[in-house]
């Protein structure tokens, strides 16, 4: 899930100033975590413990309130109790990276992705994005080529991924339904030659660049394998070390045995 969180951090910066070229800094100053990055933490929480989707998103959001959750779910993580509302926001897949890799089959990657997405984004849109996301992943880290991945997910999801960056980044623009992000991040993964790449082609797009990276960043990890060491460096240390110990505990748990010896 570093991977994620990576593009999340890289993303971060371009998402109030838009860019439509793959030629930036990756990390700057100002490159930071955002929600992304705190509700992935939380669904790696909610995996590995006892603690319910619903109660980690809460718990996590409110440990760290400032990170840009889009008001309505803000509202609903300020909330003791709240029911789902609904959404069919980018939030469903941003957050599932853990999910593609904690379980071994699809069955079982798909289910849980609806349930990490239902608390809050139970529209059809939203649990389809996050289902979509968690099962590149799992995919990718099974070794399916790209042109399998390709098909499974647009016959499984009906996504047309067909489309190349350049067309899509021609037009592109600030876009938060699962709908509008997560077919596009596919295509930046898809189009890619390694993890940078991937991360470079989303934040071209022009569009919510931190959400588009962490999708797209998360499947490249899973297909390309451990990121450059100078952006694992980079990422880490802009992380709390809190995050720190949940990455390693979740890397522990469920990346380090499906790695090659």
């Amino acid at each position: 899930m570093l991977g994620a969180i990576a593009g999340d951090i890289i993303g971060s910066v371009y998402e109030a100033h838009p860019i439509k070229t793959v030629d930036f800094p990756l990390f700057s100053a100002q490159s930071t975590f955002t929600d992304d990055t705190v509700l992935t933490i939380a669904t790696a929480l909610a995996i590995m413990t006892p603690m319910a989707y619903s109660a980690a998103y809460r718990t996590m959001a409110r440990a760290h309130p400032l990170r840009g959750y889009g008001s309505s779910f803000r509202r609903w993580f300020q909330a003791d109790t709240a029911p789902p509302y609904h959404s069919f926001g980018n939030g469903s897949a941003m957050r599932v990276s853990p999910v593609g890799w904690a379980f071994d089959n699809e069955a079982k990657v798909l289910h849980e992705a609806c349930n990490s997405a239902a608390v809050t984004h139970d529209h059809p849109e939203g649990i389809r994005g996050a289902q979509a996301t968690a099962l590149s992943i799992f995919l990718a880290r099974q070794g399916s080529s790209k042109t399998a991945i390709r098909s499974t997910i647009q016959s499984h999801f009906g996504y047309d991924l067909r489309r190349t960056v350049a067309t899509i980044r021609s037009d592109y623009s600030f876009r938060i339904s699962c709908q509008e992000t997560v077919p596009e991040a596919l295509i930046c993964f898809l189009e890619s030659n390694d993890y940078e790449s991937t991360v470079r082609n989303a934040v071209s797009l022009g569009g919510d660049s931190d959400t588009l990276a962490c999708i797209a960043g998360g499947i490249a990890e899973a297909f390309y394998g451990p990121l450059p060491d100078s952006i694992r460096r980079e990422t880490d240390r802009r992380l709390p070390d809190a995050f720190k110990e949940v990455i390693s505990a979740f890397n522990r748990k469920y990346i380090m045995p499906h790695s090659p010896s």
